[in-house]
């Protein structure tokens, strides 16, 4: 018997294919337009001039020229799409604006590709050697149309936003002379080196265009520079752009532990990849946030206290240990599909569990053992990763291994129900996996070797080399038996592409901790809490919140989402009484010991309506307690080497 709700399939399946079908003499496609030339492995004849004028900071813009030596004939400029440790096509070419190119004193018309909206085709003219291209690069001027690149105190230049390279070749293979016009007084600083310098003018020395994109320039008014690595023949530098002077301000315990992480990340490396490191550390609320990874520098942001109030910033302190392990891990060696010829070339994500996942376990181990983290401040944020993936229920779907994924199919854009569609889950849940790794390694040779022997044999070789080295599964495969022999692709397949239930938390367990819940936030969680103005009762009632009273994040069937709470909804009051966090808790509180639930008045829109959440267990937030019986391996783990 059917049911009504199947009676319009039913209805469906004995309709004819001939009712739907198309007479053959319907719509056809059209041919796509002609292939643009793939990057070849080829010398590109000659050296492209590209000067950038970035004093326009009131606009916001950032002018470009560029002479390109040339051929007469056919040619396509390609802006770059698929971008460097965003693992996705996030470039903008809608960010070019007012693109005119002109050869031997004529204006030269160019057609932008229908199919590919980064190329540019032209056709350079009879006897012209050169062409000269110039543009803007409209860098967003407010929050909400992106991330902002550039204020009145500093800007963050990326050479890949302010340029247009020749297709059909390898972007190794393409050198490139920049030149960088300043604000009168502004200093820069940046993996470049210069070649002259004239006031606000800057010319660096030719690189190739591989190089230029993996060096970006931090620049501005009030400006820090110090040396961690003093004395060595390899200079490593932290380069701090503030948006006022009196941020500038660092402590010698603090310089101290910078100093340390670059002592502690060559006692694990074993090796170096650069003729010079810089750190761009940019402390502001006005230039747009970033942390991304580079092979001879990395770009930061903190909040303008990270040093004069550093106790307030400890959930941020592993920034730095983490792009900075990404020389290594990353940029160094690379997954052999993320690594293209050009930007143009799409780039597959399979193994950032390693790229990503590794480098957040080594940026948290090694922000304890050069000091960003107490061992506490490590262990608790810790076990914040491990309860999050925990009760990640979107793993009952979606393996981990298709988060990886996420870069390119959301865009890193903001996602309604993470719980449940998992986002780019691969870096912490990558961490855990690495973290069970480490210990199981540590179990099996009893203490005699680690994940350390790993990161050194993997990551250590061909010291002073900056040609990256490309790697496979079978490769990280391989590397953990030459430590120690076992089934690490049966280990590790399990963990990348099982359902669960739960997160991989052996690790914990074998390094002497298990996670539990209290009814009280580590001191660690109430300073991250504190720094996003908001309340976390996700493994509570099932929902974050933030301090005006707007649910930010609600669990995929936990007590809030069955009473029917979405993100977005916005709190007015708990029991009939004016919502505050604190009253929402104290509510939490004492329904253990009352079988009503909680009544929550909601507003959404301009609709109100009553929600009320029978949930009995009282506050929890997550800890980790030593495991007896179990050496301390992570103990271990964090110690200072």
């Amino acid at each position: 018997m059917l049911k009504a709700g199947s009676v319009v399939i039913a209805a469906l399946i004995f309709v004819t294919p001939s009712a739907f079908a198309q007479p053959s003499d319907g719509p056809q496609p059209i041919a796509m337009p002609a292939p643009i030339p793939p990057p070849r492995d080829v010398e590109f004849p000659g050296t492209i001039t590209l000067a950038v004028d970035a004093t326009d900071i009131e606009r916001q813009i950032f002018n470009v020229f560029e002479i390109i030596p040339v051929k007469p004939g056919p040619l396509t400029l390609l802006y770059p799409q698929w971008l460097p440790g965003n693992h996705s096509p996030t470039g903008r070419v809608d960010r070019l604006a007012g693109l005119t190119i002109t050869g031997g004193g004529q204006k030269i018309t160019w057609t932008r590709d229908t199919a590919d909206v980064f190329a540019f085709h032209l056709t350079v003219p009879e006897g012209v050697t050169t062409i000269e291209a110039s543009f803007q690069w409209l860098t967003p001027v407010d929050g909400n149309q992106g991330r902002v690149v550039m204020t009145p105190e500093m800007l963050n230049l990326q050479w890949e936003k302010a340029l247009l390279y020749p297709a059909g070749y390898f972007a190794r293979r393409i050198m490139m002379q920049p030149s960088l016009r300043l604000p009168d007084g502004w200093q820069w600083a940046g993996a470049l080196e210069a070649s002259s310098q004239d006031g606000a003018d800057t010319v660096f020395k030719p690189v190739p265009l591989e190089t230029l994109v993996d060096s970006p320039l931090f620049a501005g008014e009030h400006y820090l520079r110090l040396d961690l690595d003093p004395g060595s023949k390899v200079p490593v530098t932290l380069n701090i752009f503030a948006d006022e002077p009196s941020s500038l301000t660092v402590s010698a315990d603090q310089l101290k532990i910078h100093r340390e992480l670059i002592d502690q990340a060559y006692a694990l490396f074993g090796s170096y990849h650069y003729d010079h490191y810089d750190f761009l550390l940019a402390l502001t609320e006005k230039l747009g946030g970033i942390g991304l990874e580079h092979h001879q520098s990395s770009e930061n942001s903190l909040s303008p206290d990270a040093f004069t109030a550093w106790d307030k910033n400890a959930p941020d302190r592993d920034l730095l240990p983490h792009e900075f392990t990404h020389s290594w891990n990353g940029k160094f060696r690379r997954p052999a599909d993320l690594w293209t010829p050009n930007y143009n070339v799409p780039m597959r994500d399979s193994l950032l569990w390693v790229y990503e996942g590794q480098t957040q376990y080594w940026g948290i181990v090694l922000a304890a053992r050069a000091g960003f983290l107490t061992k506490q401040e490590a262990l608790d944020s810790i076990a914040e990763v491990a309860a999050a993936y925990d009760a990640r229920i979107g793993r009952t779907w979606k393996p981990l291994q298709d988060t990886t994924n996420d870069p390119i199919a959301a865009m890193r854009r903001p996602e309604p129900w993470r719980s449940w569609q998992r986002s780019e889950d691969y870096y912490s849940e990558g961490q855990l996996i690495w973290l069970d790794a480490d210990t199981l390694i540590r179990e099996k040779t009893r203490g005699k070797r680690s994940l350390d022997d790993f990161a050194k044999a993997f990551f250590g070789i061909n010291s002073k080399s900056y040609v990256p080295v490309t790697y496979q599964f079978d490769d990280v495969v391989e590397m953990l038996n030459n430590v120690e022999r076992y089934d690490w692709a049966a280990f590790l397949r399990e963990r990348l592409d099982g359902n669960g239930p739960g997160a991989p938390l052996d690790g914990l367990k074998r390094g002497g901790y298990t996670l539990v819940y209290k009814d009280k936030p580590s001191d660690y969680v109430k300073t991250a809490l504190a720094s996003r103005k908001s309340s976390d009762f996700t493994y509570s009632v099932g929902f974050s919140v933030r301090s005006e009273g707007k649910l930010s994040g609600v669990q995929w069937d936990g007590p809030a989402y069955r009473a029917g709470l979405t993100v977005g909804d916005q709190l007015v009051a708990v029991n009939n009484i004016a919502y505050s966090s604190e009253r929402l808790g104290d509510a939490i509180t004492a329904a253990k010991d009352s079988t009503a639930p909680i009544e929550l008045l909601v507003k959404d829109g301009d609709r109100y309506r009553t929600v009320k959440i029978d949930y009995h267990d009282g506050l929890r937030y997550p800890h980790l307690e030593r495991f007896r019986g179990v050496p301390a391996r992570l103990d271990d783990i964090l110690k200072a080497r």
